[in-house]
């Protein structure tokens, strides 16, 4: 058990992969550590090995933030228990500074799957989701950010947008917004909506993480899919975007999320350091303008 959780600093972390545990725990001359890191619980649902050893070590020396992929908070049955146990027990364990999890669905009361599937913006759905994660609030005893999803379709019988849905579910549940950038790219480009809008639309006050990752395009005839597979470096929009919301927002705990291709440690430290340098940038124009 870790004792009393650190705190995610307004600065950026990597998202920590078994590859590069050495490199945060022996670095190297002239290679700078993240001011943080983040690890997807599940991978640590097993009671010991050298999963926990690398963990336990890193935790003793860096803030540590839990990105769950697994409550599947939309589901209509209701979300996981076996997962929320699993998750609240490692919780007790290493007490991380951040809890998280997706506004989307990846299951049913008898099936599971890989995907993080979107819900409909509706009033009934709105209720229910705002239950679920007054479940696992209830369950951990903190509040949660819920990371806003990355969609490839719309449902015709949505009935507010969703940055309406996301600031209704903050309101109504207490917990916060862990605000992926890279998400914002991906779905306002597939379903044609302006993402410089929805950044200015999101309240910053809500907001107790951001996400910056990379996406893949397919052309289906003149018009681009991306997909979300945090695959490569953060995109030329994604950074404009960033720039936007920190100038209004101020600095925030940002994530480098590298999953799939994963690179050698020292690109995501540059990818981490320049996240900073375009915060601190942002922040000093807004500082100059006010």
């Amino acid at each position: 058990m870790v004792d009393g959780p650190m705190i995610l600093p307004p600065a950026t972390g990597i998202g920590l992969k078994p590859a590069h545990y050495r490199d945060v725990l022996e670095p190297q001359p002239g290679c700078a550590l993240p001011s943080w890191v983040e690890v997807h619980p599940q991978n640590y649902f097993v009671d010991g090995g050298p999963p926990h050893r690398w963990l336990t070590a890193v935790a003793a020396r860096l803030p540590v933030s839990f990105h769950s992929v697994g409550l599947s908070i939309g589901t209509a049955q209701g979300l996981d228990e076996d997962e929320l146990e699993q998750l609240a027990r490692l919780c007790a364990r290493y007490n991380p500074a951040s809890i998280s999890d997706h506004l989307s669905w990846s299951g049913n009361s008898t099936d599971r799957y890989a995907d993080l599937l979107p819900i409909a913006y509706t009033n009934a759905t709105l209720d229910h989701v705002t239950a679920q994660i007054g479940r696992v609030q209830d369950r951990l005893q903190r509040p949660i950010l819920i990371e806003n999803p990355s969609r490839y379709l719309a449902f015709a019988r949505d009935e507010m947008d969703e940055v309406a849905f996301i600031h209704a579910l903050c309101a109504r549940s207490g917990c916060g917004l862990l605000f992926d950038i890279n998400n914002v790219e991906v779905s306002c480009t597939n379903l044609q909506t302006d993402p410089f809008a929805y950044v200015d639309a999101i309240d910053p006050g809500i907001v107790g993480e951001i996400h910056l990752a990379g996406h893949a395009t397919e052309w289906h005839g003149n018009r681009p899919l991306l997909i979300d597979d945090h695959g490569s470096p953060v995109s030329d929009l994604t950074w404009q975007l960033f720039d936007r919301f920190i100038g209004r927002a101020g600095a925030k705990p940002v994530l480098i999320e590298w999953d799939t291709d994963v690179p050698d440690y020292a690109v995501l430290i540059a990818q981490a350091e320049r996240a900073n340098a375009h915060m601190a940038r942002a922040v000093t124009l807004a500082l100059q303008t006010a």
